[in-house]
């Protein structure tokens, strides 16, 4: 009788601890295309889970894949929007994006998981040199509408062009529809190639950032140690590296 009441209590307790179970956390990815970090397979704007390549897609597969911790993977267009969707809801994160002071409170970080050169890239004929922006004012600029780049020179009292993609201006710069384009190193020369253009001149480097995967503030700290603690195996064993190497080399 003792033992048969024991068992049953053992059950029921057992029963009710499943049912106040925490389920596991899972996050729901959103990058754009932003070769080489983040791209479509296609080239499209929207692409899911394997359709997705690059250095950061890559590179957060094996981080979330080490942390044993359960993703989704969504590509959209355009990037205000899906930035604006990580801010605005729980369990989601989104990359790369650059960690700036004014975007620190926002979001949790993981990272860093590149580099970031804030650069002015001229057509490889034009006479065009600067040593500040200051002295970039009097010129054409382009830059991608949302990225960090143009609002940081947009806060600097410059008004340059904004294209809904960054690839829109390798052909703009181009065309001579501008004459400097305000794009990230080595993202902007991966576009140019893409685009069958070489030999684009750097004018100035003007700023730097490095590339986070940015979470929702929801997001457990625990998530948070376990994904930055991957990270920082990966890159202590070469795997960060030899990623780099696959896309750049």
């Amino acid at each position: 009788m003792f033992k048969t009441l024991t068992a049953v209590l053992a059950a029921t307790l057992l029963g009710c601890s499943l049912a106040h179970a925490e389920p596991a956390e899972r996050i729901d990815l959103l990058t754009e295309n932003f070769p080489p970090y983040n791209m479509a397979d296609d080239g499209k704007n929207f692409a899911r889970d394997e359709h997705i390549k690059g250095i950061a897609a890559d590179i957060v597969r094996e981080m979330f894949q080490r942390a044993g911790v359960d993703y989704t993977l969504t590509l959209r267009f355009p990037w205000e929007r899906i930035y604006k969707m990580t801010l605005d809801n729980p369990g989601y994160g989104i990359f790369v994006t650059a960690r700036l002071p004014e975007r620190e409170a926002l979001f949790k970080w993981v990272g860093p998981i590149g580099p970031d050169d804030w650069v002015l890239l001229a057509r490889g004929d034009s006479p065009i040199s600067v040593g500040s922006l200051e002295q970039a004012r009097q010129y054409r600029i382009g830059a991608y509408k949302g990225d960090a780049i143009a609002e940081h020179l947009q806060g600097r009292g410059l008004q340059p062009q904004l294209a809904l993609r960054d690839q829109e201006n390798v052909k703009k710069l181009m065309e001579g529809q501008i004459d400097l384009w305000a794009t990230g190193d080595p993202a902007g020369r991966f576009l140019a190639r893409q685009a069958g253009v070489t030999g684009l001149k750097r004018v100035l480097r003007f700023d730097s950032a490095e590339l986070y995967l940015a979470l929702n503030p929801s997001v457990a700290d625990e998530t948070v140690q376990q994904l930055q603690a991957a990270l920082d195996a990966m890159r202590a064993e070469g795997v960060v590296e030899a990623i780099n190497a696959r896309y750049l080399q």
